[in-house]
């Protein structure tokens, strides 16, 4: 018998080993080589030398990292709220017993599964200040008339650059979000609304008392999967100003940065410990979200 358990655990271990071997190679392995070369002054063009903690004392110093963390900040933050609020009231729309619901879903959630770069693309060409659909609307309906403006430069102005990639982010994103909570909603007994309509209680009391806090713990999950996401976001800002972050340093995310230092500018060690500020950042915010969860998630 013991023979035949050690057999079915080696046989086990092999199941696995591809995995394992798999995890170790690209995970492992880049996460320590990388923590290595965050002490070292590497690049791809010379030997790595060690300097200790030289590239983190630098890049507290450095004026453009400071500004990245803060676009990468503002960008994530500032589309959590409307992404979960816009989510949860098309979930709800979604989750009716309606003909023809199903295509509607799918409608919703094409744009999570085409290409980011392609969506970039297209919203580029809407945002586009001289023929684009978004100014050639604004204009019809006389809003550039009514305050005095010939055009919005969504793009190319500092002051409109991150959230008109804020506003794309959130429209690409929301057919996920949506099926999330539409799988919440429908785990959700059918029998809590029936007895809450025996008690006279209104749709609203219905929604704000029993469906928000039954559907906490999606919402939870959603909001540390925007945040993790959020703080990686390179693709939008990299496609839509042409790698540079501009205007004005007014899109440069954090990762973004990586990529200028590591890839254009082949400072390895010190993108290496740009990467790992960004994980410190993105775990002490996880960590700070399961800490006080129990305010206001429930769990039944």
């Amino acid at each position: 018998m013991a023979r035949l358990q050690n057999s079915n655990a080696f046989n086990g271990y092999l199941f696995i080993l591809p995995t394992l071997v798999g995890l170790a190679v690209f995970q492992v392995y880049p996460l320590i080589s990388s923590a290595y070369l965050s002490l070292t002054s590497g690049n791809l063009l010379g030997a790595a030398k060690w300097v200790g903690l030289d590239n983190y004392r630098l890049l507290f110093q450095d004026s453009k990292f400071w500004i990245s963390l803060k676009n990468t900040g503002y960008y994530t933050f500032a589309m959590l709220l409307p992404s979960v609020a816009i989510a949860i009231a098309l979930a709800l729309a979604m989750n009716q017993k309606l003909k023809g619901i199903v295509f509607f879903r799918f409608l919703l959630f094409l744009p999570t599964i085409t290409s980011s770069v392609a969506v970039s693309i297209m919203w580029m060409w809407l945002y586009n200040s001289e023929f684009g659909v978004l100014n050639q609307l604004l204009k019809a309906i006389g809003f550039f008339k009514l305050f005095g403006i010939k055009r919005i430069l969504w793009l190319g102005a500092p002051e409109t650059a991150m959230l008109s990639i804020i506003i794309m982010a959130i429209w690409r994103g929301l057919g996920y979000n949506m099926l999330l909570f539409l799988a919440a909603l429908q785990d959700i007994p059918e029998v809590y609304y029936e007895a809450a309509k025996i008690d006279g209680a209104g749709a609203w009391s219905r929604f704000w008392r029993i469906t928000l806090p039954l559907i906490s713990p999606m919402t939870f999950f959603v909001i540390i999967m925007m945040i993790i996401g959020g703080f990686q976001v390179f693709e939008y800002s990299y496609v839509m100003t042409g790698g540079q972050g501009g205007p004005v340093y007014s899109t440069l995310t954090m990762v973004l940065y990586l990529y200028q230092e590591g890839f254009q500018s082949f400072r390895i060690g010190y993108a290496s410990a740009l990467a790992y500020v960004l994980f410190a950042l993105i775990m002490v915010l996880t960590v700070i979200q399961f800490r006080f969860q129990k305010a206001w998630v429930f769990y039944e």
